[in-house]
């Protein structure tokens, strides 16, 4: 019987993750999951994350309706450290319950993206995928598709890990910086590994 491959695809913003999550799901049959998508669910109303983060923060955080303010959060993530790792430390632990559970019931290969990894990431996962990418083409990247300003990709950027840091817990390493035939003969050797 082969092993389960549960893959920790992961990276900064604007690396390209998206994209070979759509090939490993469609090519390979592989279930996906976004941990940013598990945590705003988390983050809903009577969920436990938001519960969490309006106890610790207060009203402040809240739009009109009694929803998370996307802007106010984002304040509070990328200006303020000490408020960010808060949150970090508030929401994680809650999203990678939820992951660990999902991981075991998804079938022969299951990926997860997240640009942040638990500690001890082999705890969750077979192997650690880190895709690599310029921080001139990430910025490009955001700049494009998200239609941020240059200043806020700079400071996405600076408010996750290092490329070195991605590096220690990889496994493996896919360069996006190339053509997409290029990636996909990476993500092809690595399946095939």
């Amino acid at each position: 019987m082969r092993q389960k491959r549960i893959i920790a695809l992961t990276g900064g913003a604007g690396s390209g993750k998206s994209r070979i999550l759509e090939v490993l799901k469609e090519k390979y049959g592989a279930a996906v999951l976004q941990t940013d998508l598990v945590a705003k669910e988390l983050e809903e109303p009577g969920k436990p994350g938001y519960e969490a983060l309006v106890k610790e923060f207060g009203d402040q955080i809240l739009d009109g309706t009694g929803r998370l303010c996307k802007e106010a959060m984002v304040r509070l993530v990328f200006g303020d450290d000490k408020a960010r790792d808060r949150i970090n430390s508030l929401i994680h632990p809650l999203v990678w319950k939820f992951v660990y559970g999902w991981c075991r019931q998804e079938g022969e290969v299951a990926v997860v993206e997240s640009a942040l990894l638990p500690e001890n990431p082999h705890d969750y996962f077979t192997e650690v995928w880190y895709v690599h990418t310029s921080r001139d083409n990430r910025i490009q990247r955001m700049m494009d598709s998200r239609g941020y300003s240059r200043e806020r990709c700079c400071q996405m950027i600076e408010g996750q890990p290092s490329e070195d840091e991605y590096r220690l817990q990889a496994d493996y390493v896919i360069d996006n910086n190339g053509t997409e035939e290029e990636i996909y003969s990476q993500i092809q050797n690595l399946m095939e590994k």
